[in-house]
Protein backbone atom coordinates (compact mmCIF):
# COMPACT_ATOMS: atom_id res chain seq x y z
CA UNK A 1 0.00 0.00 0.00
CA UNK A 2 2.75 2.56 1.01
CA UNK A 3 4.59 1.90 -2.64
CA UNK A 4 1.32 1.99 -4.41
CA UNK A 5 -0.12 5.19 -2.45
CA UNK A 6 3.79 6.38 -3.46
CA UNK A 7 3.37 5.98 -7.55
CA UNK A 8 0.25 7.39 -7.59
CA UNK A 9 1.20 10.59 -5.23
CA UNK A 10 4.26 11.36 -7.70
CA UNK A 11 2.28 10.68 -10.87
CA UNK A 12 -0.17 13.57 -9.54
CA UNK A 13 2.20 15.75 -8.21
CA UNK A 14 4.37 15.89 -11.30
CA UNK A 15 0.21 16.63 -13.72
CA UNK A 16 -0.09 19.17 -11.19
CA UNK A 17 3.24 21.19 -11.87
CA UNK A 18 2.33 21.29 -15.70
CA UNK A 19 -1.50 22.04 -15.33
CA UNK A 20 -0.91 24.44 -13.03
CA UNK A 21 1.68 26.48 -14.97
CA UNK A 22 -0.67 26.11 -18.22
CA UNK A 23 -3.92 27.53 -16.07
CA UNK A 24 -1.85 30.24 -14.62
CA UNK A 25 0.59 31.57 -17.40
CA UNK A 26 -0.69 34.59 -18.56
CA UNK A 27 1.38 34.77 -21.50
CA UNK A 28 -0.96 31.52 -22.73
CA UNK A 29 -4.34 33.76 -22.26
CA UNK A 30 -6.04 31.60 -19.09
CA UNK A 31 -9.21 33.46 -17.92
CA UNK A 32 -8.89 31.67 -14.60
CA UNK A 33 -7.00 34.01 -12.05
CA UNK A 34 -5.16 31.63 -8.95
CA UNK A 35 -7.85 32.28 -6.43
CA UNK A 36 -10.07 30.84 -9.36
CA UNK A 37 -8.27 28.09 -9.69
CA UNK A 38 -8.39 27.55 -5.74
CA UNK A 39 -11.87 28.04 -5.81
CA UNK A 40 -12.14 25.57 -8.39
CA UNK A 41 -10.16 23.13 -6.64
CA UNK A 42 -11.92 23.43 -3.38
CA UNK A 43 -15.34 23.36 -4.85
CA UNK A 44 -14.50 20.17 -6.85
CA UNK A 45 -13.06 18.16 -3.83
CA UNK A 46 -15.98 19.46 -1.44
CA UNK A 47 -18.62 17.54 -3.91
CA UNK A 48 -16.83 14.15 -2.71
CA UNK A 49 -15.48 14.79 0.87
CA UNK A 50 -18.13 16.70 2.43
CA UNK A 51 -20.80 14.09 1.77
CA UNK A 52 -18.27 11.52 2.83
CA UNK A 53 -17.09 13.50 6.37
CA UNK A 54 -20.85 13.35 7.18
CA UNK A 55 -21.15 9.83 6.61
CA UNK A 56 -18.09 8.86 8.53
CA UNK A 57 -19.42 11.15 11.87
CA UNK A 58 -22.76 9.68 11.34
CA UNK A 59 -21.06 6.36 11.64
CA UNK A 60 -18.69 7.86 14.46
CA UNK A 61 -22.39 9.00 16.33
CA UNK A 62 -23.74 6.04 15.76
CA UNK A 63 -21.12 3.96 17.23
CA UNK A 64 -21.45 6.56 20.53
CA UNK A 65 -18.68 8.13 19.52
CA UNK A 66 -19.01 12.19 20.09
CA UNK A 67 -17.09 15.30 19.79
CA UNK A 68 -14.51 14.18 17.64
CA UNK A 69 -15.94 15.87 14.66
CA UNK A 70 -16.46 19.59 13.70
CA UNK A 71 -19.80 20.63 12.32
CA UNK A 72 -20.85 17.48 11.71
CA UNK A 73 -18.61 17.48 8.64
CA UNK A 74 -15.40 17.59 9.33
CA UNK A 75 -14.50 13.43 10.51
CA UNK A 76 -11.95 15.49 13.19
CA UNK A 77 -12.27 17.92 15.81
CA UNK A 78 -12.21 21.84 15.69
CA UNK A 79 -8.58 22.29 16.49
CA UNK A 80 -6.66 19.61 14.52
CA UNK A 81 -9.68 20.40 11.20
CA UNK A 82 -8.12 24.02 11.82
CA UNK A 83 -4.53 23.07 11.83
CA UNK A 84 -4.82 21.20 8.92
CA UNK A 85 -7.00 23.01 6.49
CA UNK A 86 -4.85 26.30 7.31
CA UNK A 87 -1.88 24.88 5.82
CA UNK A 88 -2.73 21.83 3.72
CA UNK A 89 -5.83 23.22 2.41
CA UNK A 90 -5.92 27.34 1.88
CA UNK A 91 -2.15 28.67 2.63
CA UNK A 92 -1.01 25.70 0.07
CA UNK A 93 -3.76 26.36 -2.77
CA UNK A 94 -3.05 30.10 -3.27
CA UNK A 95 0.46 30.29 -2.33
CA UNK A 96 0.80 27.87 -5.36
CA UNK A 97 -1.32 28.64 -7.91
CA UNK A 98 -0.26 32.42 -7.63
CA UNK A 99 3.28 31.18 -7.98
CA UNK A 100 2.65 30.31 -11.38
CA UNK A 101 1.78 33.46 -12.20
CA UNK A 102 4.92 34.62 -12.21
CA UNK A 103 7.50 31.68 -12.18
CA UNK A 104 7.53 28.71 -14.77
CA UNK A 105 7.06 25.39 -14.70
CA UNK A 106 10.55 24.20 -14.16
CA UNK A 107 11.30 26.38 -11.36
CA UNK A 108 8.15 24.60 -9.42
CA UNK A 109 9.76 21.41 -10.36
CA UNK A 110 13.23 22.20 -8.16
CA UNK A 111 11.66 24.57 -5.65
CA UNK A 112 8.39 22.81 -4.21
CA UNK A 113 9.06 19.25 -4.04
CA UNK A 114 12.83 19.79 -3.63
CA UNK A 115 12.56 22.34 -0.58
CA UNK A 116 9.59 19.96 0.92
CA UNK A 117 11.99 17.65 1.94
CA UNK A 118 14.23 20.55 3.95
CA UNK A 119 10.93 22.02 5.58
CA UNK A 120 9.79 18.36 6.61
CA UNK A 121 13.01 17.29 8.11
CA UNK A 122 13.28 20.57 10.25
CA UNK A 123 9.72 20.42 11.33
CA UNK A 124 9.78 16.51 12.10
CA UNK A 125 13.16 17.62 14.00
CA UNK A 126 11.33 20.06 16.04
CA UNK A 127 8.42 18.47 16.51
CA UNK A 128 8.42 15.04 16.44
CA UNK A 129 11.98 15.06 17.85
CA UNK A 130 12.82 12.93 14.90
CA UNK A 131 17.15 12.90 14.35
CA UNK A 132 18.43 13.81 11.34
CA UNK A 133 21.24 11.70 10.39
CA UNK A 134 24.58 12.77 8.84
CA UNK A 135 23.86 10.78 5.59
CA UNK A 136 20.42 12.75 5.56
CA UNK A 137 21.83 15.65 6.36
CA UNK A 138 24.45 15.53 3.63
CA UNK A 139 21.06 14.65 0.92
CA UNK A 140 19.50 18.00 2.13
CA UNK A 141 22.50 19.88 1.99
CA UNK A 142 22.29 19.20 -2.10
CA UNK A 143 18.45 20.17 -1.96
CA UNK A 144 19.73 23.43 -0.62
CA UNK A 145 22.42 24.04 -3.08
CA UNK A 146 19.98 23.52 -6.05
CA UNK A 147 17.26 25.81 -4.46
CA UNK A 148 19.43 28.25 -3.91
CA UNK A 149 21.30 27.57 -7.96
CA UNK A 150 17.34 28.13 -8.77
CA UNK A 151 16.29 30.40 -6.66
CA UNK A 152 19.31 32.72 -6.17
CA UNK A 153 19.57 33.50 -9.79
CA UNK A 154 15.71 34.72 -9.50
CA UNK A 155 16.88 37.12 -6.67
CA UNK A 156 19.53 38.68 -8.47
CA UNK A 157 17.32 39.48 -11.55
CA UNK A 158 15.06 41.22 -9.36
CA UNK A 159 16.67 44.38 -9.41
CA UNK A 160 16.13 44.14 -12.91
CA UNK A 161 12.14 44.49 -12.54
CA UNK A 162 11.49 41.06 -13.55
CA UNK A 163 9.42 38.93 -10.91
CA UNK A 164 10.21 35.50 -11.06
CA UNK A 165 11.56 35.83 -7.70
CA UNK A 166 8.25 36.15 -6.34
CA UNK A 167 7.01 32.78 -7.60
CA UNK A 168 10.13 31.04 -6.89
CA UNK A 169 9.38 32.74 -2.87
CA UNK A 170 5.95 31.79 -3.34
CA UNK A 171 6.94 27.88 -4.33
CA UNK A 172 9.04 27.75 -0.86
CA UNK A 173 6.68 28.58 1.08
CA UNK A 174 3.87 26.60 -0.35
CA UNK A 175 6.35 24.17 0.32
CA UNK A 176 6.85 24.49 3.87
CA UNK A 177 2.63 24.86 4.79
CA UNK A 178 2.62 21.29 3.22
CA UNK A 179 5.14 20.23 5.38
CA UNK A 180 3.45 21.40 8.57
CA UNK A 181 0.61 19.38 7.62
CA UNK A 182 2.41 16.40 6.78
CA UNK A 183 4.44 16.75 10.41
CA UNK A 184 1.05 17.12 11.79
CA UNK A 185 -0.68 14.22 10.18
CA UNK A 186 2.15 12.34 11.33
CA UNK A 187 1.83 14.02 14.64
CA UNK A 188 -1.74 13.27 15.18
CA UNK A 189 -1.49 9.82 13.82
CA UNK A 190 -4.12 10.73 11.49
CA UNK A 191 -5.98 7.76 9.10
CA UNK A 192 -5.60 9.23 5.40
CA UNK A 193 -9.20 9.95 4.64
CA UNK A 194 -10.61 11.41 7.86
CA UNK A 195 -7.45 14.44 7.02
CA UNK A 196 -7.92 15.03 3.48
CA UNK A 197 -11.56 15.18 4.68
CA UNK A 198 -10.76 17.75 7.44
CA UNK A 199 -8.72 19.95 5.81
CA UNK A 200 -11.82 20.35 2.53
CA UNK A 201 -14.04 20.85 4.91
CA UNK A 202 -12.38 24.06 6.80
CA UNK A 203 -11.55 25.44 2.88
CA UNK A 204 -15.04 24.72 2.10
CA UNK A 205 -16.67 26.58 4.98
CA UNK A 206 -14.56 29.65 4.75
CA UNK A 207 -13.10 30.29 1.38
CA UNK A 208 -15.95 29.39 -1.18
CA UNK A 209 -18.90 31.79 0.59
CA UNK A 210 -16.56 34.69 1.14
CA UNK A 211 -15.20 34.63 -2.25
CA UNK A 212 -17.99 34.31 -3.94
CA UNK A 213 -19.02 37.65 -2.20
CA UNK A 214 -15.99 39.33 -2.72
CA UNK A 215 -16.56 38.10 -6.51
CA UNK A 216 -19.98 39.10 -7.04
CA UNK A 217 -19.17 42.50 -5.52
CA UNK A 218 -16.32 43.31 -7.75
CA UNK A 219 -14.20 43.71 -4.84
CA UNK A 220 -11.42 41.08 -5.86
CA UNK A 221 -11.15 40.40 -9.78
CA UNK A 222 -12.80 36.94 -10.53
CA UNK A 223 -13.57 34.96 -13.77
CA UNK A 224 -15.43 32.94 -12.27
CA UNK A 225 -18.78 33.60 -13.88
CA UNK A 226 -17.47 34.79 -17.18
CA UNK A 227 -15.19 31.61 -17.94
CA UNK A 228 -16.15 28.56 -20.06
CA UNK A 229 -18.40 26.01 -17.94
CA UNK A 230 -16.22 23.03 -19.58
CA UNK A 231 -12.45 25.30 -18.28
CA UNK A 232 -14.11 25.29 -14.93
CA UNK A 233 -15.85 21.80 -14.67
CA UNK A 234 -12.01 20.13 -16.20
CA UNK A 235 -10.26 22.57 -13.22
CA UNK A 236 -12.97 20.94 -10.11
CA UNK A 237 -12.25 17.65 -11.48
CA UNK A 238 -8.30 17.63 -11.85
CA UNK A 239 -7.48 20.30 -9.12
CA UNK A 240 -10.66 18.99 -6.62
CA UNK A 241 -10.37 15.54 -7.42
CA UNK A 242 -7.35 13.95 -8.62
CA UNK A 243 -4.76 16.92 -6.63
CA UNK A 244 -6.90 17.07 -3.25
CA UNK A 245 -9.10 13.95 -2.92
CA UNK A 246 -6.81 10.87 -4.81
CA UNK A 247 -3.37 12.61 -3.65
CA UNK A 248 -4.48 13.66 -0.38
CA UNK A 249 -5.43 10.27 0.54
CA UNK A 250 -2.31 8.49 -0.82
CA UNK A 251 0.23 11.24 0.53
CA UNK A 252 -1.18 10.81 3.82
CA UNK A 253 -0.54 7.26 3.04
CA UNK A 254 2.56 7.61 2.48
CA UNK A 255 3.41 9.47 5.54
CA UNK A 256 2.04 7.04 7.69
CA UNK A 257 3.91 3.92 6.01
CA UNK A 258 7.28 5.45 5.63
CA UNK A 259 7.05 8.94 7.93
CA UNK A 260 7.27 12.44 6.69
CA UNK A 261 10.94 12.73 5.99
CA UNK A 262 10.64 9.52 3.84
CA UNK A 263 7.81 10.31 2.19
CA UNK A 264 8.86 13.62 1.11
CA UNK A 265 12.45 12.22 0.14
CA UNK A 266 10.54 9.04 -1.87
CA UNK A 267 8.74 12.17 -4.06
CA UNK A 268 12.94 12.34 -5.59
CA UNK A 269 11.04 11.58 -9.62
CA UNK A 270 8.59 14.72 -9.16
CA UNK A 271 11.67 17.30 -10.04
CA UNK A 272 13.03 15.30 -12.85
CA UNK A 273 9.44 14.38 -14.59
CA UNK A 274 8.02 17.53 -13.85
CA UNK A 275 10.87 19.78 -15.55
CA UNK A 276 10.83 17.29 -18.56
CA UNK A 277 7.23 17.60 -19.15
CA UNK A 278 7.50 21.44 -18.88
CA UNK A 279 10.63 21.09 -21.56
CA UNK A 280 8.86 19.12 -23.87
CA UNK A 281 4.91 19.89 -23.14
CA UNK A 282 4.59 23.42 -22.11
CA UNK A 283 8.17 24.97 -24.44
CA UNK A 284 9.80 26.03 -21.36
CA UNK A 285 13.59 26.62 -22.06
CA UNK A 286 16.37 24.66 -19.79
CA UNK A 287 19.09 27.12 -18.68
CA UNK A 288 22.50 25.61 -17.21
CA UNK A 289 21.37 26.71 -13.85
CA UNK A 290 17.87 25.20 -13.79
CA UNK A 291 19.95 21.99 -15.00
CA UNK A 292 22.00 21.67 -12.37
CA UNK A 293 20.03 22.47 -9.59
CA UNK A 294 17.31 20.18 -11.02
CA UNK A 295 20.09 17.53 -10.89
CA UNK A 296 21.55 18.53 -7.23
CA UNK A 297 17.56 18.63 -5.82
CA UNK A 298 17.15 15.11 -7.39
CA UNK A 299 20.19 13.95 -6.09
CA UNK A 300 20.14 14.88 -2.74
CA UNK A 301 16.45 13.33 -2.41
CA UNK A 302 17.95 10.20 -3.75
CA UNK A 303 20.74 10.20 -1.12
CA UNK A 304 18.49 10.84 1.64
CA UNK A 305 16.09 7.15 0.35
CA UNK A 306 19.42 5.29 0.16
CA UNK A 307 20.75 6.61 4.16
CA UNK A 308 17.36 5.61 4.96
CA UNK A 309 16.64 2.60 6.78
CA UNK A 310 13.38 0.53 5.61
CA UNK A 311 11.16 0.37 8.18
CA UNK A 312 7.86 -2.08 8.96
CA UNK A 313 4.62 -0.31 7.94
CA UNK A 314 3.11 1.18 10.81
CA UNK A 315 -0.72 0.10 11.22
CA UNK A 316 -2.25 3.00 12.88
CA UNK A 317 -6.12 2.81 13.71
CA UNK A 318 -7.35 6.58 14.57
CA UNK A 319 -9.60 6.01 17.46
CA UNK A 320 -11.76 8.74 18.51
CA UNK A 321 -10.51 8.74 21.92
CA UNK A 322 -6.89 9.08 20.03
CA UNK A 323 -8.28 12.01 17.68
CA UNK A 324 -10.34 13.46 21.10
CA UNK A 325 -6.73 13.72 22.84
CA UNK A 326 -5.40 15.46 20.28
CA UNK A 327 -3.09 12.57 19.72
Amino acid sequence: MGMAAAFVTVLVWTSFILVARASNDPARGGLLTPFDIAYCRILGASLILLPWGAWLVRQDRARGIIGASWLRLSPLPAHITFKLGLFGGLLYALLAYSGFVHAPALHASVLMPGSLPLWTALLAMWLLRERITPARALGLALIVLGDVLVGGASLLRAFDGGSVWLGDVLFMTAAMCWAVYSVLARHYKLDAVRATIAITTLACITYLPTYTALALTGIVKSNLFHAPLADLAFQAMFQGWGSVVISGVTFTQMIRHFGPVRSTMITALVPGLSALGAVLLLGEPLHWNLAVGLLLVTGGILFGVRATFPVAPQRIAVSAATVRAGG
